[in-house]
């Protein structure tokens, strides 16, 4: 297996079935737990970073010369999207010195939110995907996990009576 297949399919993990892309998104959990457990916030953002600029150069290799854009088997842009979508939690959690299993809801939302906009594909999420290159496959997720993230942002508030709800 190439290095851009390794990556691209996070070792494997996009030959699952069905729904890799749900299985993509289940694998980056553990991976979020333990870089914030090795570095907090920090490594989880610079570890994102990451993730996408090397998710972005293993889905132009792996797209190269092929029809598909986007084979299903490529779940690199789940684990970034995902990773940005617990942003929402490793942040505070970081910031005020909570364990981070301790906000469990907030990996749950953060799990259901960026699965339903990746989905789903509401508005600018869809706009990156129509783009039809390796740039679309990744932004669609970037943006489906900052949506989640949102998203987790506005239920933690409601949750703690934050927004006077």
């Amino acid at each position: 297996m190439t290095a851009a297949r390794l990556l691209g399919t996070v070792c494997g993990v996009g030959y699952l079935r069905p729904a890799p892309g749900t299985w993509g998104s289940l694998a980056a959990l553990p991976l979020v737990w333990v870089l914030h457990a090795l570095g907090g916030f920090p490594l989880l953002a610079i570890a994102t970073v990451a993730v996408f600029f090397g998710g972005l150069w293993a889905t132009r290799v792996m797209t190269t010369g092929a029809e598909d854009h986007d084979p299903s088997e490529i779940v690199i842009d789940e684990v970034a999207g995902q990773f940005i979508a617990l942003w929402a939690i490793s942040y505070p959690s970081w910031a005020h010195g909570i364990e981070i299993t301790a906000l469990w809801p907030g990996w749950v939302a953060g799990f259901l939110l960026f699965r339903l906009f990746d989905i789903t594909k509401p508005g600018p999420v869809g706009w990156a995907d129509r783009r039809n290159d390796a740039m679309g496959v990744m932004l669609d997720d970037v943006i489906a996990g900052i949506l989640a993230g949102i998203g987790v942002l506005i239920l933690a508030g409601i949750s703690h009576g934050v927004l006077g709800l």
